[in-house]
Formats: structure tokens, sequence, C-alpha cells
């Protein structure tokens, strides 16, 4: 259930104060996913950090952002998107005020987890905020636009991370949150229209089974590739996670307020860019934990140099995002999202056979600047494919799931990419990094391709195709509930 509506006279002002909000909010916890990322280094040197430390760094953040996005979503749905944007943004900012302070790896690792709970709510209610005030010819359009605030965040977070370290300290990099956070939250509780979803209980069952799930697979994808896949705590926690689905899937079938209806588990849009999500992330993140290394330690740039040099590949998603969701609007999310993937996959593959002992910068902007522009083309559509999928009340709950399998991919790649590294090479000298860096680029391009399978599980067909299968959701979700009391 949406809030009051909108008047013509209204409109204009709300869409575009929501939209900047929204586009902050899309910024802050997407720049924090990548920023820590140059400064590694830095911390490996002062606070005595271990491989493992500098993992855990990334992957706190990304894991508790993936356990709770379900909860961000669904409680926003029941309490109110403003009342939760609010919350989540003061818990972010206040939580990268304890990342400022902290003066132990330890320290830093628990209040990155702390982070990655207010980033979790705020993170799935962006496109549904958006989405709740614009009309719905434009709303392919500014998703977008959203897509290429992600990219900027992206983009951002190695330049400003490398600008902060080389010419303050690391510790700037989550001081930087806290005015632009207050701004935010003030801006929101001011400006904002309160909106809920349709459903007005809380699946609490449902929220706990998910979340828990989610706990099990990321611990597993964490912890399986450094330790193994055969150790009892990985095998426990992955077979414990995938009964957790089980269940849930089991629970949302029977209970009468499902928080997922069960037709979304069988829809092909849904399902599809689900996987893409997850394999795209996985190549994204994974990349960038190895390529700003890459650049510092076997090649021997400063930070700052090393977020200007990334800048081919990271900023691509600024120029590419918008008109990339403009054209999935006109052509369908399939087409596009098929020529993203390929052209990432291919970008990280020909990077990979780039670089040797001694290669200078020139030779990795080609590649850099293909995967750029693929990436550019998954971030809008991925998007538009979930909210193409689902009845327009159900937006955010759906977006939530999304953005869980998004953060999954994200721990899944700095680990997997991190074991492939530490098994073929090592930080003893520039030589022995490359030797781990080209293999694990391989994977990254690998596991980028397999993400093709859910794009050609996507339906064809335009916005306007998809306008016509939303509503055809939406009678199939009412009908459910009808079928289970006959």
């Amino acid at each position: 259930m949406s809030g009051t509506a909108i008047t013509l006279p209204q409109r204009k002002g709300v869409v575009g104060w929501t939209l900047a909000l929204a586009a902050l909010g899309t910024f802050l916890p997407t720049l924090d996913i990548v920023v820590v990322s140059t400064a590694l280094p830095t911390l490996r040197t002062h606070l005595h950090a271990s491989l493992s430390d500098l993992e855990w760094t990334i992957n706190s953040y990304n894991l508790v952002f993936a356990v709770f996005m379900l909860t961000g979503a669904a409680l926003g749905d029941r309490f109110g998107r403003k009342r939760l944007y609010v919350t989540g943004v003061t818990i972010f900012t206040a939580a990268s005020l304890a990342n400022a302070l902290a003066t132990t790896s330890g320290e830093l690792i628990t209040f990155r987890a702390i982070q990655g709970i207010g980033a979790a709510i705020i993170l799935p209610l962006t496109v549904t905020l958006v989405a709740d005030v614009m009309p719905v010819e434009k709303r392919a359009m500014a998703i977008g636009l959203l897509g290429g605030v992600t990219g900027l965040g992206v983009a951002a977070g190695p330049v400003v991370g490398g600008a902060i370290v080389e010419g303050i300290s690391w510790q700037w990099i989550f001081w930087l949150n806290v005015p632009v956070g207050i701004v935010i939250a003030i801006g929101s509780a001011v400006f904002l229209r309160e909106s809920k979803g349709s459903r007005t209980y809380l699946d609490i069952p449902g929220l706990v089974l998910a979340g828990a799930a989610m706990f099990g697979l990321v611990w597993a994808a964490v912890r399986g590739p450094s330790i193994g896949w055969r150790t009892g705590e990985v095998a426990v926690s992955l077979i414990g996670g995938l009964v957790l689905i089980a269940a849930f899937i089991l629970w949302e079938q029977r209970t009468s307020t499902p928080m997922l209806p069960v037709s979304y588990f069988r829809n092909r849009g849904f399902n599809g860019a689900n996987w893409a999500s997850y394999f795209m992330q996985i190549s994204i993140i994974g990349s960038l934990f190895m390529i700003t290394q890459l650049f510092q330690i076997g090649m021997g740039y400063s930070p700052m140099t090393t977020g200007v040099r990334i800048l081919v590949w990271m900023a691509m998603p600024m120029l590419v995002a918008p008109p990339g969701g403009i054209l999935a609007g006109k052509l369908g999310n399939r087409p596009v999202l098929l020529v993203g993937l390929t052209l990432q996959a291919a970008g990280l593959a020909w990077l990979a056979e780039a670089v040797h002992v001694g290669v200078g910068y020139g030779s990795m902007v080609g590649p850099l600047i293909v995967a750029g522009i693929g990436i550019s083309l998954c971030f809008p559509v991925v998007s538009n494919a979930i909210v193409d999928s689902v009845p327009f009340e159900e937006i955010g709950v759906a977006n939530g799931a999304n953005k869980t399998f998004v953060e999954l991919g994200s721990v899944s790649g700095v680990a997997i990419l991190s074991a492939v590294f530490a098994s073929q090479g090592g930080y003893g000298s520039s030589a022995a990094f490359i030797d781990g860096f080209k293999p694990a680029m391989y994977t990254s391009a690998a596991l980028a391709a397999v993400g093709l399978i859910g794009a050609l599980m996507l339906p064809r067909g335009s916005a306007a195709q998809a306008l016509q299968q939303q509503a055809q959701l939406k009678q199939v979700a009412q009908a459910e509930p009808a079928a289970e009391g006959v």
C-alpha cells in the first residue's frame, strides 16, 4: 500500500527530492564496498593485518549486508520506507564514525559489520522509494540513473580511497561518510513522502529462516576457499544453509502471509536476474580486490595514482549505465545483459592475458575499458529485470532479495579469488604477486561468463510487455492465498 496520492503540482518536487536522496543513499553503501580496497596495503602495514584480516575488512561488511537485506526491505514495507530509510542512514553514519576511531583490525572488522546493517536497510529501499513516485513510463530511466550512481560509487571508491590514504590518513575514508550521512538523514526526514508495501504484516519466521540461510551460505563462501570445502566447519555451514533455504521455501508455500510468493521461485525473470547478479558481483568485487593490489604491489603505484588509473575501468558506469537503462527499456533486459556480461568476461580474460612482470599501464587500458562497459550495462539491467518480474506492490522485498544475491556475490568474489591467488602466488615479490594474479583474473572472467545463464533465463520483450507481465503476476499472487484457503 503506497502513501497518499501525489497531486500534479507536488509530483515534480517529490520526484526530484526522492531521486536526489535515493541517489545519495545508493552512493554511500556502494562506495564503502570498494573504498577500502585501495587502502588494503596501508591497513596491512599500519594495523599489522594479515591476508585474512584484509579479507574480513571487506567481507564483514558484505556478509552482514547480505544477511539483513531482506529484513531491511520487509521492515520498510511494514513500518514505512521513509522511516526505515532514515534509520538505516543513521546506523550507517554512526558505524562510520566508529570505524574512523578504530585502532585495531578487529575493531575495524566489527564496526564494518555494523555498517553493513545500515547499508542492508538503505540500499533495497532506494529503488522502491524511486519506483513509488516515478511515472511508469520513466521508471526504467530512473533506475538506470541509480545504476549510474552505483557505478559512480564503485568508480569513486578507489580514487577517493587513494587520495585520502595518500593525502590525509586511512581513517578519513570513514570520516567522509559522517557529514554526508547526516545530510541524507535530515533531508529524507523532511522531504521524502512515506509509503508502505501492500502487506501490513511481518513474516517473522520467513525473515529468520532467510537470514539464517544466508548466513550459512555466506560463511561457507568466505571460509571454503581458504580452509577447504571438505572441512567440517564449511560442510556444516553449507549444508545448514541449503537446508534452511528448503525450510524457507516450504514455509512460504504453507503460510497464508508469505514474504515472497511461491510463484516468484518459478519466475524466469526473477530467478535469471538473481543468478546473473550473483555471478556478475563475484567477478566485479573479486577483481577489484585483486586489481587495486596489483597496481600497488605488483606495479609499484601509490594509492592515489592507483585510484586514478583504475578509473578507465570503474568510471564507465557513470557514462554507460544511464543510457543502458534506457536501452533496456526499449529493447528489453535480456539482450543488454547478455552483451554486458560477455564484455565483462572478455575484458577480464584479456587483462589476465596482458599482465606480466614489467607490464606497462598502457597494455591494461583496453581490457579495463571493455570490462567497464560490460559492468555498466549490467548494473541498471538487473534492477530493471527485478522490477519487471514482480507486481509493483512487491518491488520492495523482491529488490531486497536481489540485493542479497548481489552481496553474497561480493563476499564470494573476495573469498574465491583470494584463495586462487594464495594457491598460485603471494606477496613476496612483484613476480610472486603476478603469478597469483593471472589465474585469479581468469577465474573472475569465467565466473562472469557463468552469469550468462541467468541472462538467457530472462524473458524477451520490452518495458511495455513487462508491464503486462506485472499485471498477470499480480493476479497470480492474489489468487495463491485464495487457493490455499480452499
